[in-house]
């Protein structure tokens, strides 16, 4: 074994893991992936699950790397900060027997994604993928906005874009006001006949991911049709107000989109840079460094060097064990 103790560091999203192996001397050593989002259940994120995926990946990863163990370990999972009390409960004493990690910190996607864009630095960033949410630090308190999952909230993220745009293509399905026949024609499609929308959305564990699935269809639609145009200008709206709604008031923060929402690219993005800008002409906006696993892995980084200088939150960024190897 080249190295005694390594870094883990973890990205837990609605897609699956993302689990990289590194060092703070020689950096990202290896990486893997799990297709299998972790459940949740009454106790919110499952712990138990979450170690099912995570001890064969890491296994696999430290052998790979020619490490002992792992020392440091940064977990950044959706849903951490209103349901994460499982993983809190159990997660250091779990990550500590199966891999000898003494040092852990529990935080939030919006978190990782922020210190994946941003580093550790006063700003905003917008993180939209299937869901929406915004998050902001002046480097003494984090602030975030909206989300609050797709039926209460995620307002302008990739569920909320797919169910407005099959909303618009029912409209005219039905012959309603506000409809979209390029829409509706496009939902025929991909899901068949209308009529056999609902039965293939509402039993499905995933439905934010199936709704998700149409967004790209309404950017593709929006250049000659007012109706997707509209959704997106809306979108992009939503967006902007959960910025403005995190970023510091004072100084020249930087703001940064990520996630891959943003890959839908001029028909979304014209729209927000022209919100952006109206609702927060102080701020600069910059590309982002990188994305949420980079994020887990930086963070991870700056706490096995004692350097972690982003403020810590019980809910967004949790220092559960800090001791000497």
């Amino acid at each position: 074994m080249t190295e005694a103790r390594g870094l883990l560091a973890v990205d837990s999203g609605g897609s699956g893991l993302r689990v990289v192996i590194g060092t703070v001397e020689r950096g990202v050593l290896a990486q893997r992936e799990s297709r299998e989002p972790v459940r949740t259940g009454a106790r919110g994120i499952d712990a138990g699950h979450l170690m099912e995926q995570l001890v064969p990946l890491v296994r696999e990863l430290t052998a790979e790397a020619q490490l002992a163990g792992v020392g440091t370990a940064v977990v950044g999972a959706a849903g951490l900060s209103t349901l994460g009390e499982a993983l809190r409960a159990e997660l250091p004493d779990a990550l500590g027997r199966e891999f000898g990690v003494r040092r852990l910190a529990l935080a939030a996607d919006a978190v990782t994604a922020y210190t994946g864009a941003l580093g550790p630095r006063p700003g905003a960033v917008l993180a939209a993928g299937t869901g929406l949410i915004a998050i902001g630090t002046d480097m003494k308190l984090w602030r975030r906005a909206d989300g609050w999952g797709h039926l209460l909230g995620d307002c302008g993220g990739g569920a909320w874009i797919g169910r407005a745009g099959l909303e618009a293509a029912l409209r005219a399905y039905d012959g309603r006001p506000g409809g979209s026949e390029g829409l509706l024609a496009r939902a025929e499609d991909l899901f068949g006949p209308m009529p056999r929308l609902p039965g293939q959305l509402y039993p499905r564990p995933d439905r934010p991911a199936f709704l998700a699935s149409f967004a790209p269809e309404v950017a593709a639609c929006a250049e000659g049709d007012p109706v997707a145009a509209g959704i997106l200008r809306e979108a992009a709206r939503y967006m902007a107000e959960s910025a403005a709604a995190v970023c510091p008031a004072e100084g020249e923060p930087r703001v940064a989109l990520t996630g891959g929402l943003f890959k839908m690219g001029d028909p979304l993005l014209v729209p927000l840079e022209e919100e952006l800008s109206r609702r927060l002409p102080h701020a600069r906006r910059v590309a982002p460094d990188g994305d949420p696993l980079h994020g887990a892995v930086r963070i991870a980084t700056e706490l096995a060097s004692g350097a972690l200088t982003l403020p810590g939150d019980e809910a967004m960024l949790c220092v559960v064990t800090d001791q000497e190897d």
